[in-house]
């Protein structure tokens, strides 16, 4: 019991952790927080440059080779 204890402790510390690592304080790649709390853009770092994703592949089905009621096996169709 103390073992599953420690786990969830553990994991709770790490979710906790990963929330306030994120950068830019919830104004985005490329803002900071300013002191008055307001998002103010990075000067003198590149702009964020945003990659559209690769299409999908394509799925191509194959047709039927055997008739209904056989099925393709060692090479060739047989009944099922």
């Amino acid at each position: 019991m103390k073992y599953l204890f420690a786990a969830v402790m553990l994991a709770s510390a790490v979710v906790g952790f990963s929330e306030a690592a994120s950068a830019a304080g919830g104004c985005g790649p490329g803002w900071y927080r300013g002191p008055y709390g307001g998002c103010r853009p990075m000067a003198g770092r590149p702009p964020v440059v945003v990659v559209a994703p690769a299409p999908a592949p394509v799925v191509v089905v194959r047709p039927r080779v055997c008739p209904y009621g056989f099925r393709w096996y060692a090479g060739r169709c047989r009944p099922i």
